[in-house]
């Protein structure tokens, strides 16, 4: 019985090991390359996802770059994406970042129509043949952040937002806040700030506000990373205290502004995963290449892809934020 029982496992090991061996070529050619499009390649941000390829890529022994603006352009990222589609080289497979979701899409749909996979990252493309979406839950995000903001506030205040009409990952995000904030009807939120993608249109019209005293808030909240940082200046500049400042995302000046108490809390993403993650599925998707890549994965039940994958959230406050800076260095360094 036992010889028996022996033969069985070793019957269905060799199966396993048989039907592992047909799963997809997985050596790496010398040409292999994927390329990160990302929205301003000069924030800490994009820094920390280009960290998190380069591992993705050091381990499965591929090439990539991260390519991109060096401030917030979705019409100059469009031309980058195009510059990378363009090379005599093309790339394996690509990640990106869609600033403008209605503006990469054609530039999306261009390199799927060339059998080159495209797998969104940070903020999405929905409406593109993209592969899948890797990034943040943002109305998660916006509501993590509406609870902090409600706790700190008690319940009651006048609230400053930040953010770039437009941009689907900042409009989850608002609507995360308002689900969250539908419950306490004494929060208000006085002014929604377009501040452009230029971090000087958030220290301007902070400034404005604190001066004039009009309207007069209680708390200010960014959705995007670069304009708490400036709301923090000013109030430092002013010696204003008592306000609640809610940021997102990590860059050195966010963690710098909570070190000082002049920043309550940030939302930060994990980009060093994003990229991480998305590397190593737009490999997968090139050994493994779907019989065809502009299927409509979404609505296929048995689809072999998730439509999106969830990188999470964490808070970071005074409290734990030198935690994340010896995690973010020993992960960086690497």
């Amino acid at each position: 019985m036992l010889t028996s029982h022996k033969t069985l496992v070793s019957f269905f090991l060799l199966v396993w090991l048989v039907a592992l061996s047909g799963c997809g070529d997985t050596t790496h050619a010398p040409e292999e390359k994927y390329v990160l499009v990302a929205s301003n390649v000069k924030l800490p941000y994009w820094q920390e996802a280009g960290a998190g390829l380069l591992k993705a890529a050091a381990q499965l022994g591929v090439k990539a770059e991260v390519v991109g603006p060096d401030s917030y352009d979705p019409q100059a990222q469009a031309e980058e994406f195009r510059r990378a589609l363009g090379q005599r080289m093309k790339p394996t497979g690509i990640l990106v970042s869609a600033a403008d979701p209605a503006l990469m899409q054609p530039e999306i749909n261009a390199a799927v129509a060339q059998g080159i996979p495209v797998i969104t990252i940070d903020a999405d493309s929905p409406s593109s043949q993209r592969m899948l979406f890797v990034g943040t839950d943002n109305i998660k995000a916006g509501m993590m952040g509406a609870r902090v903001l409600a706790k700190e506030l008690g319940g009651r205040g006048g609230v400053v937002v930040y953010t770039m009409p437009g941009q689907a990952n900042l409009a989850e995000r608002m609507d995360g806040y308002r689900e969250v904030l539908a419950g306490y009807p004494q929060i208000k939120i006085l002014e929604v700030v377009d501040i452009k993608g230029d971090a000087r249109i958030a220290f301007d019209r902070t400034m404005q506000i604190v001066e004039k005293g009009s309207p007069n808030p209680d708390a200010f909240v960014c959705l995007e990373a670069i304009a708490c940082p400036e709301v923090a200046e000013v109030l430092d500049r002013r010696k204003i205290t008592g306000k609640v400042v809610v940021a997102m995302d990590t860059d050195e000046r966010t963690l710098e502004w909570i070190q000082k108490g002049r920043i309550t809390a940030t939302i930060g993403q994990k980009p060093y995963t994003m990229a991480f993650v998305g590397l190593k599925l737009l490999d997968d998707l090139h050994h493994n290449k779907p019989a065809n890549l502009t299927a409509n994965f979404a609505r296929d039940p048995f689809s072999p892809l998730a439509t999106f994958v969830d990188t999470g959230a964490a808070m970071v406050n005074k409290d734990n934020v030198a935690e994340f800076l010896s995690a973010r260095e020993a992960a960086t360094s690497r």
